[in-house]
């Protein structure tokens, strides 16, 4: 583990942050006394959402054209 002091955690904390991310944890001190320890945040897995109501509706053969003579309708008016 890498110990930096706070002036360079400053000017290169993207960097560092980006190491800790990848699971290299490091410290940052104050004229040689270690303060914080700086690892990486464990994220909550987000759930799926993509087939989230499988089973639970179903979707009818002619979806892609229901309603396509009531549309062409009001775009091209009646024949």
């Amino acid at each position: 583990m890498i110990t930096v002091n706070m002036h360079e955690a400053k000017t290169h904390l993207s960097k560092l942050v980006e190491r800790a991310v990848q699971g290299e944890s490091f410290i940052i001190a104050r004229a040689g006394k270690p303060l914080v320890r700086v690892v990486a945040v464990e994220a909550p897995e987000v759930p799926k959402r993509l087939g989230f109501m499988e089973g639970e509706i179903s979707v009818p053969d002619d979806f892609d054209t229901m309603g396509q003579s009531e549309i062409e309708e009001m775009f091209y008016g009646a024949e």
